[in-house]
């Protein structure tokens, strides 16, 4: 699945221009948290979210630092804050450091932007201009939908087939030590293996294939050197 796959396209934005109140207004009726800066030409300067509106009421509660804070504070860092705390359009306190990505984008990369960045949506472009918005919220819609894929066959062999071939795609797993039996729609794992979290690893693997019914685990722990 890419980008393009679940990305909401109509994404409302504003200009350079537009006022913080108006900004701050437009969050509340449309309820969204966030919302593009964008020319003429749809492309995207900066962001503007609840947090760059909340760092106005914080910054103006925190105006005067403290004499000891003042000697150690970076005057350009000052000033940033002050323009973030003061502005009174979009421009001035949008945040330009954005994470982008294409609509060829893998939703995983995109999952673990989120998660690494800590930030809450990614910008999707097209030929540099705004083609849309993943968020978290739309990564999660996508978790909970129902697959669109063709049914698998679930027959015994077509489990078994289906478990083997998943087993060989993960770089953890090892179909060497590990043997596979399906029964009546249960996934039997005999073998060895090292650790536990293999054997649940394993488990997750096959209650993930359409059909399986149950999943019983007959593996051996124990270093694998002393079975080869």
């Amino acid at each position: 699945m890419k980008a393009r796959d679940l990305m909401t396209p109509d994404v409302v934005t504003v200009a350079p221009n537009t006022p913080v109140m108006g900004v701050a207004r437009l969050l509340a009726e449309r309820h969204i948290s966030a919302v593009p800066v964008t020319d003429a030409d749809r492309k995207v300067l900066g962001l503007v979210s609840e947090s760059d509106l909340l760092r106005q009421v914080a910054g103006r509660e925190d105006e005067t630092p403290g004499f000891f804070k003042s000697l150690f504070a970076d005057p350009s860092r000052m000033a940033e804050q002050y323009v973030k705390s003061h502005g009174r359009t979009a421009k001035d306190i949008m945040t330009t450091h954005m994470i982008t990505v294409t609509e060829d984008t893998p939703v995983g990369e995109i999952a673990e932007m989120l998660e690494k960045v800590n930030i809450r949506r990614v910008v999707v472009l097209r030929d540099g201009r705004l083609a849309g918005i993943v968020s978290r919220a739309d990564l999660l819609r996508a978790l909970v939908s129902p697959p669109t894929t063709a049914p698998s066959d679930t027959s015994d062999e077509g489990i078994y087939r289906t478990v083997v071939n998943e087993m060989k795609k993960q770089s953890w797993a090892s179909t060497f030590y590990t043997t596979v039996v399906v029964k009546d729609g249960v996934v039997e794992f005999y073998g060895y293996c090292g650790s536990d979290d293999y054997r649940r690893a394993l488990r997750v693997l096959a209650e993930g294939v359409a059909g399986v019914k149950g999943v019983e685990d007959h593996l051996v722990v124990g270093p694998l050197y002393v079975y080869s």
